[in-house]
């Protein structure tokens, strides 16, 4: 079975060398002062991560699916990590580029200490665009959505689209079917992506779309388009709506970012929906600034990126009291700090201002050989696994080496890397 030739894992590595040169020229942040919000100074005060601490049981489920072989054509690693908890008490995990294969224990080749991957064959693992996994109300994962007929090698949940290209999962969310109904579906955010080249190699943004899963079967029903982004002739101006979402207001608030390869951060942009109605197109609007608009191409930075603040290709944003925090990458970090640590950014609305870089996370990472290459990034809240006011956020490994050496051996040969860990995080006030 041949595989996908541009996938996330490479994107990161071809992309993520030339940020290491520009995010030193970042320049160190102003902290802005607190904004009183609607209801006065008591309303709204700053917020930021007070604390942090790992999480082993989530990270530990993840491995021990991942390395079970009772299935060899199932989840073994992937990154682009989020998750919506559904009506029965089930929780869906989504995930970008995954490996389905067959897991070697430790010791490795070389006596290493972590397992690897292979193919049932014994031959390259299957490398897919998209999965998704199911996970019990008990908190077990249990299964591997994927797509394909009878008697086919496994392929994407979400197909690739016609002519080329792939789709990425980021945000789901539970819906009535049609508005005031009972019935519910699943409703995701996908990223549209064609093949690109240089620094296009992971990808160009094409479109955002809207995929509708049927409750409880899971079943995809459909894929509609919900923002084009064709007309934009500029691929560095497109933005792919879907890395955040929040919800206020009988509103979904629908967070998204461009995509500037040779810089080291991004602009987030916001759109917003009526909730329940992500899959209507007419619905959605976008932020200008001052009002909201129709047309997709109105739309300003609410967090414009520059003078050490700006976005990484994939955030999150969660609602804390009147506050609105985003997490991201420290795309403002110098050398390679913006590939391994996180910062916060707050806000008394989703349109901003949005005050920020505030305080650090340096996640652990695995043990590997070239330590130094193994990266953290893409960091995604989980609120409905919310414990004693401490949130569940995730991030995924990647190895990132020098130029011209290709991350796919590495991978296969650690399955420590390329899966998702997790972190418990306390917000408190920003000083």
């Amino acid at each position: 079975m041949s595989r996908p030739p541009i996938t996330r894992r490479t994107a990161v590595a071809a992309s993520l060398s030339s940020l290491v040169a520009l995010a030193a020229l970042a320049a160190p942040a102003v902290q802005a002062q607190p904004r009183p919000g609607p209801g006065g100074a008591a309303a709204c005060s700053g917020r930021t991560v007070a604390s942090w601490s790992a999480e082993p049981a989530v990270t530990g489920e993840f491995a021990r699916y991942g390395n079970d072989n009772t299935r060899v054509d199932d989840w073994t690693g992937g990154d682009g990590t989020h998750s919506v908890r559904l009506p029965d008490g089930r929780t869906l995990w989504l995930f970008s580029d995954t490996y389905l294969d067959r897991i070697h224990p430790p010791p490795g080749p070389l006596g290493e200490p972590y397992g690897r991957r292979t193919s049932d064959t014994g031959s390259t693992p299957y490398l897919r665009h998209n999965t998704a996994v199911v996970m019990s109300r008990s908190g077990r994962l249990e299964r591997t959505l994927t797509g394909g007929g009878a008697g086919q090698a496994p392929g994407a949940f979400f197909p690739d689209p016609a002519g080329g290209g792939w789709r990425w999962p980021v945000r789901a969310s539970v819906q009535s079917r049609t508005p005031g109904s009972p019935r519910k579906v699943v409703r995701v955010l996908l990223w549209n992506r064609a093949p690109g080249t240089g620094p296009w190699a992971f990808g160009v943004p094409r479109s955002t779309e809207v995929a509708t899963l049927s409750l409880p079967g899971l079943r995809l029903e459909g894929i509609t388009e919900v923002v084009g982004q064709a007309s934009v002739t500029d691929p560095g101006r497109r933005v792919l709506y879907g890395a955040a979402t929040a919800s206020a207001g009988g509103w979904t608030y629908v967070f998204g970012g461009d995509d500037r390869p040779r810089t080291p951060a991004s602009s987030a942009y916001l759109a917003r929906v009526p909730a329940g109605r992500l899959a209507r197109r007419a619905d959605w609007r976008f932020w200008d600034g001052e009002r909201w608009r129709r047309r997709a191409g109105s739309a300003v930075p609410v967090l414009a990126a520059g003078g050490g603040r700006g976005v990484g290709s994939a955030f999150t944003v969660v609602r804390d009291g009147a506050a609105w925090v985003l997490i991201t990458t420290a795309t403002g970090g110098a050398g390679t700090a913006g590939m391994n640590a996180f910062t916060s950014y707050w806000s008394c609305s989703p349109q901003g201002p949005w005050h920020g870089p505030n305080g650090r996370i340096v996640p652990p990472r695995p043990s590997g050989d070239g330590p130094r290459h193994i990266t953290a990034y893409n960091p995604q809240a989980h609120p409905e696994f919310t414990a004693s006011g401490r949130l569940l956020l995730s991030y995924d490994i990647n190895w990132i080496g020098p130029p011209g050496v290709p991350p796919d051996a590495r991978l296969n040969g650690n399955v420590d890397l390329y899966r998702p860990r997790f972190l418990r995080v306390r917000l408190g006030p920003a000083r």
